[in-house]
């Protein structure tokens, strides 16, 4: 629009001199070409008004998506954005089913360092994880931040030896990282749960649930490890949460009595 608006005011100039001989032989044809250029101004004018906001609009809208889709500490995706991604991802697969691995990532002692060092530095870690862990991962990989200090990642086409060295090197890589963090001594250390799936899978949050399983066998084992899922750790888990709960009835019932 911008080109054919200034053409117009470009050929304005040669074209009245050439035809001058005619304008001077018929007025009128001078009046209907003022004409036709105010009338062509006036929806050059409207025209732009309304692409102007058109594309106000459109950026406001994808600065809106943008910020809820990003956490705005570390810059990767948020929870909302990494569910929905990886959704996507997997159903991508479904005719073509490749080993995919899905990762829990939980930072220890986390709570301490904010608690020792204040937020500021409990935040420049998050981000220093984020750098590292993204540097570790390809392009075609998804990283986002769930909440907190837990963080996931959906590797695509992986086999099981390569999501271990991902993961492995990810721990060494962050441990190297903030041993000193703005001159403090921190040694940050993340525990790591891991799942394969080989088959074509639909749901991201079973694969979570299972990565939560092994990520619950690395903090119980003493953190700052990898541990990855396997039936036998998910009955492991079942069976103590079975026993919690057995154990906790007798004093529910307990109080239930004394009142």
């Amino acid at each position: 629009m911008l080109f054919a608006h200034g053409a117009l005011y470009l050929l304005r100039t040669p074209l009245g001199d050439l035809l001058l001989w005619l304008t001077r032989s018929n007025p009128l044809l001078e009046s209907v070409w003022l004409s036709a250029l105010s009338f062509e101004a006036l929806l050059f004018t409207i025209a732009i008004a309304f692409i102007l906001l058109a594309m106000a609009k459109e950026r406001a809208e994808h600065r809106q998506k943008t910020a809820a889709m990003i956490d705005p500490l570390t810059g990767i995706s948020n929870r909302r954005a990494f569910l929905e991604e990886g959704e996507e991802n997997l159903k991508r697969q479904v005719n073509d089913p490749r080993p995919t691995a899905v990762m829990l990532l939980d930072l220890d002692n986390f709570k301490s360092i904010n608690d020792r060092y204040g937020h500021a530095i409990g935040d420049r870690v998050l981000e220093i994880f984020a750098e590292v862990a993204s540097s570790c991962l390809r392009r075609i990989d998804l990283f986002g931040r769930l909440g907190g200090e837990e963080f996931a990642a959906l590797l695509h086409d992986t086999t099981r030896e390569r999501a271990l060295a991902v993961a492995e090197q990810i721990r060494t890589s962050f441990a190297a990282a903030t041993r000193v963090v703005e001159g403090r001594p921190l040694d940050g250390t993340v525990s790591i749960g891991v799942v394969i799936a080989y088959d074509a899978v639909l749901d991201l949050s079973a694969l979570l649930a299972q990565a939560d399983h092994a990520l619950y066998r690395a903090k119980d084992a003493g953190r700052n490890r990898i541990e990855i899922a396997s039936i036998e750790l998910i009955l492991d888990r079942a069976r103590r949460g079975a026993a919690e709960v057995q154990r906790a009835a007798p004093v529910r019932a307990g109080a239930k009595s004394a009142a």
